[in-house]
Formats: structure tokens, C-alpha cells, sequence
């Protein structure tokens, strides 16, 4: 198909790119990714990261924390039934993380439940359908591989979806920056203003959906919820302005992949547990050390102020 043959050159022509970063690095670094698996691996780890620290901005700032768990959890059952019919896991997630977004609109609209229940009721009820569909159709090392990723058995396929999903996201951000920043702050302005809330609001959550789907393959169902919070976090700390949040946010989330995918190949651990670990390591550095947030140079200048 022309449309697969040009996305696979596109993917080589990235894989070329990032190669020619990694050869700069000391030979011991770069020997593992002389492989072609590692090569994807490193290109779906980067797409990740990037992608989940464009959007843990918007997590972050919302407060949708929670909103983030409960999709993650929710894709469950459609990674159940895409395997058992066949499918790609991609479109079975989303679809099931999609209609548990609405759901939890819907009860939280025009029911007494509130936003917080509404997630957790859904999402547990949702997580548990996946498990029991799981447990007679798969062995545990499918559910292993589906809870917390395996980026190092990536295949090009999943790549290609993920690839997808990445320029989806970043294009949907670019044409709607400014809708989406008046929401994320104001969001009775931005309705003010004649723009339709609700359609943000719903857009925004199928764009976290289809960042948790894009995920899947690398840190898993479990562990995407920490790639689409901390990288966030870790920005907010070190700024106040929001263009250099994004900026930093998705360097964090980059950084956190390509370091984790090192130490996981380097100290033979599970890939998506080191990304997280890394990135939450770089929040603590930025706890600590943030010029103006930080927990260092707050009690330094509450210190200099009592001796004045």
C-alpha cells in the first residue's frame, strides 16, 4: 500500500536521524542500538515521551490527574477484545477508552455522581471487565506485556500507530493553541469569548485518550498515567510561562524515555519502570533545585530574610 510504504520511509528516514545523535555518544552507549529493534525502540520512545509531556501540561494544569488514571485503566477490556478478534491493540483502546471519556461525562452531567466518583466508578468497573476477559483468552505474560509495555519488542506496525497518533496530537494542539489555553485557565472566558466548550472539552480528553493508547507498547496501561503527569509537574516547577512549559515538559518527557530505555537495556529491567523511575527522578531534582519553586531556594531566601 502507498500510504504504509511512505510511512515506513518516514520512519527510516527518523530512525537515520536519531542515529546520527546516538553516534555522537561514547561507543559502550551506542553499541546496543546497532540493532534494528533497538532502533525502534528508541524512535517509539522518543515519539512517547514527547507526546505525553505536550499533553501532561494540560493534565497537570486541569487537574485531570485522576481523569488520566481512569482511561489508562480503562483501555483494558479493548486490548481484551482487539486480541481476541485479531485487531491491532490501538483501535480496540481507544475505542473502549473513548466511550469510558463519555460515560464519565455523561454521569457527571446529568447525575447526581460527581466528576471523582464518576471516574472511579467507571474506571475500576472497566479495569476489572479487562482482567476477567484476560485471564481466559491470554497467558499472564500477554497481561504483563499489556500492563506495563515492552518497548524492546516493539514492531513496526505499532510504531506506525504510534507515529500516527503523535502528529495527530501535536497538529490538534497547534490549530486549536489558543482555544485550548483559554480553557485550561479560564474556562468561563474561553465560553465568553464564543468558543464551544464542551467541544474542547471532549477534544482535549479523546487527544489524552489517544496519548494513553499511543503509550501502550512502551511504559503500558499502568505506568502511562506517571508519563502524563510528572513531565508536567516537573515543568511547572521551573516555570511560570506556559510556551516554556510545553518546551520543558516534553524535554523532560523525552530525556525520561531515552534514559530510561539505556538504564533498562544497560541493567536488564523492565523498560517502562525505568522511563518512570527517570522522570521522577528529574521532578525530585527540580523540587529540590527550581530557581523560584524549589524547595532549596525557598528556605534560602526565607533564611536570608529572617537574618535581615
Amino acid at each position: 500500500m502507498p500510504l504504509e510504504a511512505f510511512a515506513i520511509s518516514v520512519i527510516d528516514a527518523l530512525i537515520v536521524l536519531l542515529m546520527m545523535a546516538v553516534n555522537l555518544l561514547p561507543e559502550s552507549l551506542a553499541a546496543p542500538f546497532e540493532y534494528r529493534f533497538m532502533q525502534r525502540a528508541l524512535l517509539t520512545s522518543v515519539l512517547v515521551g514527547a507526546i505525553c509531556g505536550l499533553l501532561s501540561c494540560y493534565v497537570v494544569l486541569k487537574r485531570w490527574s485522576l481523569l488520566g488514571d481512569a482511561i489508562s485503566h480503562a483501555v483494558l477490556p479493548g486490548v481484551a477484545i482487539a486480541y481476541l478478534l485479531g485487531w491491532p491493540f490501538f483501535i480496540g483502546a481507544f475505542v473502549t477508552g473513548a466511550l469510558t471519556s463519555l460515560g464519565i461525562g455523561a454521569l457527571e452531567r446529568h447525575t447526581r455522581i460527581k466528576a471523582d466518583a464518576a471516574m472511579g466508578l467507571m474506571f475500576t468497573a472497566a479495569f476489572a471487565l479487562g482482567i476477567v476477559i484476560i485471564s481466559k483468552i491470554a497467558t499472564s505474560t500477554h497481561l504483563m506485556h499489556i500492563l506495563f509495555g515492552n518497548v524492546l519488542g516493539v514492531q513496526t506496525s505499532a510504531l506506525m500507530l504510534t507515529l500516527a497518533a503523535s502528529l495527530v496530537a501535536v497538529l490538534a494542539i497547534w490549530l486549536a493553541y489558543r482555544p485550548l489555553l483559554l480553557y485550561t485557565f479560564d474556562p468561563q472566558q474561553a465560553q465568553a469569548l464564543g468558543f464551544n466548550t464542551s467541544i474542547i472539552h471532549y477534544g482535549l480528553i479523546l487527544l489524552l485518550t489517544l496519548t494513553i493508547v499511543a503509550s501502550l507498547e512502551t511504559v503500558g496501561i499502568i505506568l502511562v498515567v506517571a508519563m502524563l503527569i510528572t513531565p508536567g509537574a516537573t515543568a511547572h516547577l521551573l516555570t511560570d510561562r506556559f510556551p516554556t512549559m510545553l518546551a520543558l515538559s516534553v524535554g523532560v518527557g523525552v530525556t525520561s524515555a531515552v534514559v530510561g530505555l539505556m538504564l533498562s537495556v544497560a541493567l536488564d529491567v523492565a523498560s517502562g519502570g525505568a522511563i518512570v523511575l527517570v522522570a521522577s527522578g528529574l521532578f525530585l531534582i527540580a523540587l529540590l533545585a527550581a530557581p523560584k519553586h524549589g524547595l532549596v531556594g525557598r528556605h534560602w531566601r526565607r533564611w536570608r530574610l529572617n537574618r535581615a
